[in-house]
């Protein structure tokens, strides 16, 4: 198993909801690419035209409500042929192991991720979407987080 990866735990857990999102709203796949940072972060998905305004808000609510249920976040431990059934291991690194960690968010989303999370969803505060783009069937959104404090 790869060590944990020092990602921002609230802004990489919010990212795991988002890609859920993005797949239940728009039946795509998880981002191919991200960039995980306190401040702001981004994520890029295969898409075939930029987000309309009523479409962002949509998804920044969607999101929104997730966190809202204050869901906890867990990890589990599963064998690399039982995830392979379940889950897109492509991105895994090819000296994985044969034990590979699934990161869960209530019953909302669950995948393979060595990175930092929060225990619950409350921990996340606000999501907010910056800005979209759309360039070369590419689609990037990016976002930020507002503190509950």
């Amino acid at each position: 198993m790869n060590p944990r990866k020092e990602y921002y735990a609230p802004m990489h857990t919010a990212e795991h909801i988002l890609n859920q999102a993005m797949v239940r709203k728009f039946g795509i796949d998880r981002s191919f690419s991200n960039h995980i940072e306190r401040r702001k972060s981004k994520c890029d998905y295969h898409f075939d035209k930029d987000l309309a305004i009523d479409e962002v808000n949509e998804l920044e609510e969607d999101v929104n409500q997730i966190i809202q249920k204050n869901l906890p976040v867990s990890e589990e431990f599963v064998n690399l042929n039982e995830a392979e059934s379940s889950f897109n291991i492509s991105r895994l690194p090819d000296d994985t192991g044969d034990v590979i960690r699934i990161i869960k968010v209530g019953d909302y989303d669950s995948c393979p991720c060595s990175g930092n999370h929060v225990t619950n969803t409350h921990e996340i505060g606000k999501f907010k979407i910056i800005s979209t783009s759309y360039n070369d069937k590419v689609l990037r959104i990016r976002f930020k987080l507002i503190s509950n404090n």
